[in-house]
């Protein structure tokens, strides 16, 4: 008798339908609901794994060319070091201000020494101090944007992805009770598969969500930092331009 109880429940628990056959047995409406999930979550993951290099590579990289500025006194020395740094913000920051600067001093000093650039702080015309400050925060807005860009996508799927889960369940209930409506057996053995299948679009909404959330809130700090750095570099770069000037 015991034996023959066991044996029942175990075939009962091999009867159970797996998640993919689940996915796989649910409605149309449902199963688009689950496989646009599943495309915003493989988006989100690259998007991640992406964020993460470059970010990594971008700090590592300015913290190369910090140490490159300070310790080196020739800005066409420094200017030349910065071209092997393309991932650091601070460094295209620093070209831009760089390639001004020669722009304003080639042009008003070309009369009398065609080959003159700027090689030290000194050299800097005063008149170019503002167009210098313009040229350098253009280049930290487009840097800015370079390394925000995919954080509004994760920001979109952890916004929208408990929703969309949140339809597909609903959906799949309604239908799963209007099933039931037109059935002989009114049991919750009858919805209870329909329930289930509906219930893993919610499931896979949070899996979808969950890190996109955790990734958005991780990265958009790292952009925080990565911007003060920035503001700091130019604030430096135009004070120590400034009283070379005086």
């Amino acid at each position: 008798m015991e034996d023959s109880l066991l044996g029942a429940a175990a075939q009962q628990t091999l009867a159970q339908p797996t998640v993919l056959e689940m996915v796989t047995g649910s409605g149309p409406v449902v199963q688009a609901v689950l496989y646009l999930l599943v495309l915003f979550s493989v988006i989100s993951w690259a998007i991640v794994f992406f964020k993460f290099r470059q970010l990594r590579r971008s700090r590592s990289e300015s913290e190369q060319f910090t140490v490159v500025f300070w310790e080196t006194k020739n800005l066409s020395s420094i200017h030349t070091a910065s071209l092997e740094m393309r991932e650091s913000a601070t460094a295209q920051i620093f070209r831009a201000g760089y390639q001004e600067l020669m722009r304003i001093t080639h042009a008003r000093k070309q009369p009398q020494d065609p080959a003159h650039k700027p090689d030290s702080f000194e050299d800097i015309d005063e008149g170019g101090v503002e167009n210098v400050e313009r040229a350098m925060r253009r280049a930290a807005r487009e840097q800015l944007t370079r390394l925000e860009s995919g954080l509004t996508f994760l920001a979109t799927t952890a916004a929208t992805a408990p929703f969309i889960g949140l339809f597909g369940t609903v959906w799949g209930i309604m239908n799963a009770f209007l099933g039931l409506g037109s059935s002989t057996g009114s049991t919750i053995q009858a919805v209870a598969p329909g329930i289930a299948e509906a219930l893993i679009a919610t499931a896979i909404g949070l899996a979808a969500a969950i890190p996109s959330v955790v990734a958005y809130n991780h990265f958009s700090r790292q952009v925080r930092l990565v911007s003060l750095g920035m503001e700091n570099f130019l604030a430096e770069f135009l004070n120590i331009a400034e009283r070379h000037f005086l």
